[in-house]
């Protein structure tokens, strides 16, 4: 499944969709699979290029130790430095990420990298990778489900964006190839609705997406399926009679 730090935010310059990039390196993973480096790129894709010090105030850290995770993450290509600061009409981060930054030297700013990337199948990886895929899914998990509540539960209610938590639950049946082809489409899904920022309406938000697949036991494998009815905001499972 594609792990996709910035991917669905390309720049001008960038192709909308890219091939699929595997991660069968044991050392990228655990790069990756760092509690911390996975909360500065979640930061980085929500609120765009930000700087050492701008993340270590976000987020509760230090500036050399965002500084170390951040080369970390540069090595493997999770992110780069850029010359563009944060586009203005972009979500803003908290206000004590906003302070000026110091001039006393120049100011790195960096951006998650976009891409396809994706893990290897469960069946070709080693025991050490099957390791620190666990640990790395573990936190990314729970990280999502916390954002997903935490900005579910603090949105204002005169906020038209209020609603815009859709959510659907359902079952469908199908043979492995198919599941293959249903992965794929849902990843050209995301990539038809991909766009440089100039070709962005205003008003237009930032949307964390997430998609989670997973076979239900061998005595689940008949019976009637049940459909999925989306309400507003929110997908809720029919009535199997």
């Amino acid at each position: 499944m594609p792990q996709e730090p910035g991917a669905h935010e390309p720049p001008e310059a960038e192709p909308a969709s890219a091939a699929p990039l595997e991660l069968g390196d044991l050392a990228a993973l655990r790069a990756l699979a760092q509690p911390r480096r996975q909360r500065i790129l979640e930061h980085l894709t929500l609120h765009g290029p930000a700087t050492s010090a701008t993340l270590a105030r976000a987020l509760g850290l230090n500036t050399g130790s965002t500084s170390y995770h951040l080369r970390e993450l540069a090595r493997y290509g999770f992110v780069e430095e850029t010359d563009e600061a944060k586009p203005a009409h972009r979500e803003e981060p908290p206000a004590a990420a906003r302070r000026a930054e110091p001039s006393t030297h120049r100011e790195r700013w960096w951006r998650a990298v976009p891409g396809d990337r994706r893990f290897p199948p469960r069946s070709r990886r080693s025991p050490e990778m099957r390791l620190v895929m666990d640990e790395l899914n573990h936190h990314a998990y729970a990280a999502d489900l916390d954002l997903f509540e935490r900005l579910q539960r603090d949105a204002e209610d005169d906020d038209p964006w209020a609603d815009a938590f859709p959510y659907s639950r359902g079952t469908i049946r199908l043979a492995l190839p198919e599941l293959r082809d249903f992965f794929e489409e849902y990843i050209a899904l995301l990539n038809r609705y991909k766009r440089p920022e100039s070709a962005t309406p205003p008003g237009a938000r930032t949307l964390l997406t997430r998609f989670l697949a997973f076979p239900a036991g061998p005595a689940s494998s008949s019976g009637p399926t049940p459909s999925v009815t989306p309400s507003a905001g929110e997908g809720r499972e029919a009535d199997p009679a």
